[in-house]
């Protein structure tokens, strides 16, 4: 595939979700690369942490932006837009994950994750950098140990930051079932990994650049549009 001008207009990215919807509805289909864009690092930190598989996790956040796009005109703005894609991300996560019925290996074997991802540049030593990639390391295996139904809500509250409220609307659970859940995560990891968790967990799964060109391009591709070249004004 060429390379594409993926680049969004500055002025559209200032609509909210809302806006973006009723005008992607409206006829203007370019713009749900705005959406795409504004949640791309989102459903795929979520979908990795639901399935320990980069390649799997980016498969998807395309079949979620594929069925949202189809089902666009169902959104009703009764829970928030980001909600309602969440909830179909995770919906077909864990269908997936229960489909193969067991994780992925995860150490020792062929995990189709690799190593670790560099965490953000920063201006640290040498063996303080080595200490946080074991860290991410260990805590990345400690995570993916978890059970499914465990480990989903442990990726949506403390990786990606969702409100108990959000986490339960997109994992269809009551408010209560969340936090017993979170509980029990917490209390499956150690207490060494507990400490630091905050701090360190948001570097488990990075988003880089290349990966959200491929998920727009991909989506794109597949519903045969264009993106949206750059606009002026």
């Amino acid at each position: 595939m060429s390379q594409l001008a993926l680049q969004p207009a500055a002025a559209p990215m200032v609509f909210s979700d809302e806006e973006v919807v009723e005008r992607v509805l409206a006829g203007d289909v370019s713009l749900f690369e705005i959406l795409m864009r504004r949640y791309n690092q989102r459903l795929f930190r979520v979908a990795r942490g639901i399935l320990a598989d980069d390649a799997e996790a980016e498969d998807v956040v395309q079949e979620a932006y594929m069925r949202a796009f189809r089902e666009l005109a169902t959104f009703r703005g009764e829970a928030l837009f980001s909600t309602w894609l969440t909830r179909i991300a995770c919906h077909e996560a864990l269908a997936r994950a229960r489909k193969r019925r067991r994780l992925v290996p995860i150490a020792g074997g062929d995990g189709g994750g690799g190593e670790p991802p560099d965490p953000p540049s920063e201006a640290i030593g040498p063996e303080r950098e080595q200490e946080n990639r074991e860290l991410q390391a260990v805590l990345r295996e400690a995570v993916e140990l978890l059970p499914d139904p465990l480990r989903a809500v442990f990726c949506l509250r403390e990786i990606e930051g969702l409100s108990t409220e959000e986490t339960a609307g997109a994992l269809d659970l009551t408010v209560e079932n969340v936090r017993v859940r979170l509980h029990r995560a917490k209390r499956s990891l150690r207490q060494t990994l507990d400490e630091r968790i905050g701090r360190e967990v948001r570097r488990l799964y990075l988003f880089d650049g290349p990966r959200c060109d491929r998920i727009v391009e991909g989506v794109f591709a597949r519903l045969h549009l264009e993106p949206a070249p750059p606009r002026r004004g």
